[in-house]
C-alpha cells in the first residue's frame, strides 16, 4: 500500500475531509473520500459556495491573500443530521494557479459536547441560585427563631449551648381580651393584626436595642442585654415599652379593632438555648422571665408594671408610681411599680 493511500485511510478514520478549491472559480479541483461520503459526486460542477452556503467568501479570499491561511466553522446537514466542520484553507505552495487546500475537520461531536455543558452549566447556574434563595429563605426563618449569635453559632457547630445571661432585662407583653377579640373576627383578621402590630414591636424594640425572643399568641417576649452584654438593658426595655404603648395608641385611633396590652418588665439572670430536636425553638427562662411574666398579669390594661431591680437602673429617667401589693405571696411580698414616660419637670421615684 503506498503512502498516499494510508494517509487517506488515516484521514478518513479521523474525519477529516480534504479537498482542493480554486480561489478563482471557487470549483473544486479534488476531494478525498472522506469528503466525498459527506457530499456526494452526484454535482461535479459544485462550487464551495453551493456546499457552504453561510460561508464568507470575501473573507476567505482577503485572508489568503493576505496570509494565506483561514479559518472558520461551517454546518451543513448530512442524512437528516446537522453536521459541523472546522474549516482550514492554506494557500497550496509552488502552485502557479490560485490553488488552496481545504481541510474540514468533523467536530460535530464537539459541538454537541459543547452545547451539552452550556446546557449544564445553565442548569448548575440555575440550581445554585435556588439554593442560594433556599438558603436565604432558611436563614431568614431562622433569624426568626432564634438571635443572630445563636443562629451563627448553629451554623458552625449544628448546636446552640445553653449560656446565663445576667444582667439582662425582660419585656413581657400580652393583650387584654385577647380571646373576645378572637370570637368576633375572622381568623385571618386577627393573623393580619398581630402581623402588623409585632412587625412595628420588632423595629421599635430593634432602635432600643432589644431582641424579640418569641411570640406566642398574643403574648411577646423580648430581651435586651443578651447575646452581647449592653450596658443600659433596663432603659432599653423601659423605652421599647413605652413606645409600644404609645404605638397601640395611635393605631386604636384610626383601627377599627381596638388593642390594649398590659406590659411587665424586669432585671435577673436568663438562661438562653435550643430547645428541641426536630421543632427546635431558640428560648430563654430563668429569673427575670418568670418575673417579668408576673408582673405583666399584674399591670392594668395599657399600662407598664417594673420590678425594683429595673426602676433601681433607671435612675429616676421614667415616672414611677407605687401600689398596693398585687402579687399575694407571704413569704415574699412585693410592690407593683407602674411606669410611664417622665414629663418636665423631673421628679424622683417614689417606693
Amino acid at each position: 500500500m503506498s503512502i498516499e493511500a494510508i494517509n487517506e485511510q488515516l484521514l478518513r478514520a479521523i474525519g477529516v475531509g480534504v479537498a482542493l478549491v480554486d480561489l478563482e472559480t471557487l470549483a473544486l479541483r479534488f476531494k478525498n473520500d472522506t469528503f466525498v461520503e459527506w457530499f456526494g459526486e452526484e454535482d461535479p460542477a459544485a462550487k464551495l459556495g453551493d456546499l457552504f452556503p453561510a460561508l464568507d467568501i470575501e473573507a476567505l479570499t482577503s485572508a489568503i491573500n493576505d496570509g494565506g491561511r483561514h479559518t472558520t466553522e461551517a454546518s451543513f446537514k448530512l442524512r437528516r443530521r446537522t453536521m459541523t466542520v472546522a474549516m482550514e484553507f492554506n494557500r497550496a505552495i509552488n502552485a502557479s494557479e490560485k490553488i488552496v487546500v481545504l481541510v474540514c475537520q468533523n467536530i460535530t461531536r464537539i459541538k454537541e459536547l459543547e452545547s451539552m455543558i452550556d446546557s449544564y452549566s445553565m442548569m448548575v447556574e440555575r440550581n445554585t441560585l435556588e439554593i442560594k434563595r433556599e438558603k436565604e429563605q432558611v436563614e431568614k426563618l431562622l433569624l426568626n427563631m432564634m438571635p443572630r449569635a445563636a443562629y451563627e453559632e448553629y451554623k458552625s457547630s449544628g448546636i446552640v449551648a445553653p449560656r446565663v445571661f445576667d444582667p439582662v432585662s425582660v419585656l413581657t407583653l400580652n393583650f387584654v381580651g385577647f380571646d373576645k377579640l378572637q370570637s368576633e373576627h375572622d381568623p385571618g383578621v386577627i393573623v393580619s393584626e398581630l402581623n402588623d402590630i409585632y412587625s412595628a414591636f420588632d423595629r421599635i424594640g430593634e432602635q432600643f436595642g432589644c431582641e424579640r425572643i418569641r411570640t406566642n399568641g398574643d403574648s411577646y417576649i423580648a430581651v435586651s442585654g443578651m447575646p452581647d452584654p449592653m450596658a443600659d438593658h433596663a432603659f432599653a426595655v423601659a423605652n421599647a415599652a413605652v413606645r409600644f404603648l404609645r404605638y397601640l395608641g395611635q393605631r386604636n385611633a384610626s383601627h377599627p379593632i381596638k388593642w390594649e396590652a398590659r406590659i411587665g418588665i424586669a432585671t435577673g439572670s436568663v438562661i438562653g438555648s435550643v430547645v428541641g430536636v426536630q421543632k427546635y425553638i431558640y428560648d430563654v427562662f430563668g429569673p427575670a422571665v418568670t418575673k417579668a411574666l408576673e408582673l405583666r398579669w399584674s399591670a392594668a390594661p395599657m399600662t407598664i408594671t417594673a420590678d425594683e431591680t429595673t426602676v433601681e437602673l433607671l435612675d429616676g429617667r421614667f415616672e414611677i408610681n407605687a401600689s398596693e401589693p398585687a402579687l399575694h405571696d407571704e413569704e415574699n411580698p412585693q410592690q407593683i411599680l407602674s411606669l410611664s414616660e417622665r414629663k418636665e419637670p423631673a421628679l424622683k421615684s417614689q417606693f
